[in-house]
């Protein structure tokens, strides 16, 4: 058995040897730049400023949010971004986009937090029209994203439903790279009164952002575009891989508006993002365009490629023990501040390219 184990340890040995071998011949350096998406569970100031909607998240309020529990959020979700900086990233992502973020104010006092603040991080936010007055935003390293000035919102109206509010999608260009990228971040409509009873509006919501993504490839065919979110839906509900059209496998991306949805297969294997009655679901997705697919089976990465996609659910942001082991550490539990992090493990995609 020691013979073999030495055996095979020599074929590993040799392969990588090889390996380092034949890169060290090309003489290529590939750089790699992530792009990550968090829902951030009701970051909220203490302030009461819509009234009954964010009446909770105030001092007076039922969870008693008061600026003890506001900063120790702040500070748990600054090292929870901190902590997704890799080898290959040690900077951290490029870009996040986020969710359920009150206002600008929380996010630059997040920005602001000592696990962050090295990074430098910018901010492109909009207030939408949700009735809890929760909106998504991009937070980027200009190291890395170059933010054009050019960001457009689309808000989403229902047929027969005039009085329905919900998060607008905010669309986010610039160059990631040096590349010309179009991020798009949502928020769709949650699951409320049943998932298929409320279908309808997750579907409204995917028809939005396909002719977003539709109308910005015609504009520029040469941009890469990425759509990310929580969508209230799974990879292969009828609003994500039907209406907006997300690809489970990436042979299937074909045209340059194709959108390959790389957590479909990791759901299939059960890892999710959020857990519900022992199950798991995996509604914080990243799906990108053919333009970051197209070199993926080759050897040269001329432009931005994908390289990997991850559920980034760290053992830190998971519960340890009890009934909900496993399950994200969430802020509350049953209206009990746990301290936590999110109901939501974040995702990411990374990207490479070859360097200059």
């Amino acid at each position: 058995m020691r013979k073999l184990l030495l055996f095979a340890l020599a074929i590993v040995c040799s392969v990588a040897a090889v390996n380092s071998q034949n890169a060290a011949q090309q003489g290529k350096r590939y750089n790699v730049y992530g792009v990550m998406f968090y829902n951030l569970e009701n970051l909220f100031d203490t302030i009461n400023s819509n009234g009954t909607y964010d009446l909770e998240f105030s001092p007076r309020g039922a969870r008693q949010w008061n600026s003890d529990k506001y900063y120790k959020k702040l500070h748990n979700m600054a090292y929870a971004i901190s902590q997704m900086a890799t080898p290959a990233t040690p900077y951290g992502p490029a870009v996040i986009g986020v969710s359920e973020v009150e206002n600008i104010t929380v996010l630059q006092d997040l920005v602001r937090q000592p696990e962050l603040r090295p990074w430098h991080l910018q901010i492109v936010h909009h207030d939408s029209p949700d009735r809890r007055g929760i909106d998504v935003a991009v937070l980027y390293n200009p190291r890395f994203f170059t933010f054009t000035g050019d960001s457009t919102f689309q808000r989403l109206v229902v047929p027969g439903n005039p009085g329905f509010r919900t998060r607008d999608q905010w669309c986010v260009s610039g160059k990631l790279a040096g590349e010309n990228v179009s991020i798009i971040i949502n928020h769709w409509p949650s699951r409320l009164g049943g998932q298929e009873r409320s279908s309808y509006l997750r579907e409204a919501a995917a028809a939005m952002c396909r002719r977003t993504v539709d109308s910005l490839l015609k504009a520029d065919p040469g941009r890469g575009v990425i759509f990310m979110g929580d969508l209230n839906d799974d990879p292969m509900d009828v609003s994500c891989a039907k209406v907006l059209g997300g690809k489970r496998h990436i042979a299937d991306v074909t045209a340059p508006g194709d959108l390959y949805n790389p957590f479909w297969e990791k759901l299939a294997k059960g890892i999710g993002t959020l857990a519900y009655k022992g199950g798991w679901n995996l509604f914080d997705q990243i799906m990108m365009s053919q333009y970051f697919t197209q070199h993926y089976q080759g050897k040269d990465k001329p432009h931005l490629t994908l390289l990997r996609a991850e559920v980034l659910n760290r053992e830190f942001l998971r519960n340890a023990d009890g009934p909900y082991k496993g399950y994200p550490h969430r802020t509350f539990s049953g209206g009990v501040f746990l301290n936590g992090y999110s109901d939501h493990f974040p995702t990411e995609i990374f990207l490479t390219k070859e360097a200059e």
